[in-house]
């Protein structure tokens, strides 16, 4: 216990920080329509998201209790700092250093907040880390089934997972880890996507994980998208904007609001394909528009402050108690077995509300300490850290090009970016092609990968 004194002693404000989330709005936080998307009780494949979540609450639904999944949460993420600081332990790093790596999982607001919340995001964040530290720890067909499994599962949670499968079969085919980790990796992450997808044909008839890609990257092209540039055929025409680009609103309003011509559009299969088809007419004619679109929304990570003071956003905790719509309120009382709405008990919620104006970690210093790890990792020889650190990048700008930045989505990179600093300075190298002379369990500590 003594030799990881500094973890101790780290957590127990991080636990302390639960607890008041927990007491200060049970029975847990509601995101919009999207909580209850998730909490419906009939299970279909989700039309806008996969509805990976949706089983997670399903498996959870006989206890008809919020609460413990926002606890169950809660738990995940503190486990989650366990696991990344005994990765770095593993790989030499004193307890005091892995100990301060692992703080911002224990303390960003946004992460605590994510925990509170019925929403995919926190267990999305826990199947991604832990994947991509499994492989880390140690190359193996079975630690790389594992982790194919749990990107599997996390592509079936949030979409934005998919890539980090590919990533990371890169990763294992570039530094030659031999063939039975790489097939061992795509095999087990096919199991939960293609499970899904054969879901998804049979509901829907279509095999695929949603029905709104096509619709998110169309939304992304009206922050620039000019007909007049365009020409797009008569069948695409009814989705261009009747805005000027400097009044139209951020990209997710279009997906959404009465204004959109996306509504216009009959049967979300034949929406989701026109709206697709409209997006790549749009990106070839105005490739400029849309990396410069892309490029604003980019800059919103050199904004040192979360939230301002004033500013109307869901990210906030509340300070009074939101009633349900009347639409949605018996999908989240049906699954509560009571009443659902988020309740307000002071003082704990104002102790919380208070620390979240503070306790973050600022985008700025997140992208410096992911672009020095990116640099100073192949200097260093420490190639292990190029995965998490890649995979953290690929989380943070795939958004801005697929759909529009949100806070939300930079979060995930988070624990990506402490795992990739931490084993870039730690004590151990690795050589950049792994040696397949010795399994894996009889090689040095410094050729493990």
């Amino acid at each position: 216990m003594l030799a990881h004194r500094a973890l101790v002693i780290a957590m127990l404000p991080a636990i302390g920080l639960r607890v008041l989330a927990v007491l200060g709005f049970p029975p847990a936080i509601l995101f919009y329509g999207d909580s209850f998307a998730f909490l419906r009780e009939e299970l279909t494949p989700g039309t806008t998201r996969p509805s990976g979540y949706s089983l997670l609450l399903a498996v959870l639904r006989p206890a008809h209790s919020l609460s413990l999944v926002t606890v169950l949460q809660h738990l995940l993420g503190l486990a989650l700092a366990v696991g990344v600081y005994a990765l770095l332990r593993r790989r030499g790093l004193p307890g005091w250093g892995a100990a301060l790596l692992v703080t911002p999982l224990l303390y960003d607001e946004f992460l605590l907040l994510l925990e509170h919340m019925i929403m995919a995001d926190a267990v999305f964040i826990v199947l991604v880390t832990a994947a991509i530290g499994l492989i880390v720890w140690r190359v193996s067909p079975t630690t790389a089934a594992v982790g194919g499994l749990l990107l599997g599962l996390a592509g079936i949670t949030r979409t934005v997972g998919l890539p980090l499968l590919i990533l990371t079969a890169a990763y294992l085919l570039i530094r030659r880890y031999g063939w039975r980790p790489l097939v061992a990796l795509l095999v087990a992450g096919a199991i939960p996507l293609g499970a899904y997808a054969t879901w998804m044909k049979v509901e829907k008839g279509k095999f695929g994980l949603t029905e709104a890609d096509g619709n998110f990257l169309w939304s992304r092209t009206m922050s620039f998208a000019d007909c007049a540039v365009i020409k797009p055929p008569e069948r695409l025409a009814v989705l261009c904007p009747d805005m000027p680009v400097a009044q139209r609103p951020y990209p997710p309003h279009w997906l959404w609001e009465s204004f959109s011509p996306l509504l216009k559009v009959p049967g979300a299969a034949n929406r989701n394909q026109l709206a697709g088809e409209f997006a790549r007419q749009a990106i070839l004619a105005q490739p400029g528009g849309y990396l410069g679109a892309v490029a604003t929304d980019l800059t919103q990570l050199l904004r040192w402050e979360r939230t301002a003071v004033d500013e109307k956003t869901p990210y906030k905790l509340p300070a009074s108690e939101r009633p349900i719509s009347e639409s949605v309120r018996g999908v989240a009382e049906s699954y509560e077995a009571g009443p659902a709405a988020t309740r307000v008990v002071e003082p704990f919620a104002g102790w919380l509300r208070a620390y979240q104006r503070f306790g973050y970690v600022p985008f700025p210093l997140l992208v410096l300490a992911l672009v020095g790890a990116l640099v100073a990792a192949p200097l260093r020889r420490r190639w292990d850290a190029l995965l998490p650190g890649v995979a953290a990048l690929a989380l943070v700008v795939s958004p801005p090009f697929l759909a529009a930045f949100d806070v939300r989505y930079v979060i995930p990179a988070i624990p990506l970016v402490c795992l990739a600093v931490g084993l870039t300075f730690a004590g151990t190298r690795t050589p950049f092609f792994a040696r397949r002379a010795q399994p894996a369990e009889q090689r040095e500590p410094a050729q493990v990968a």
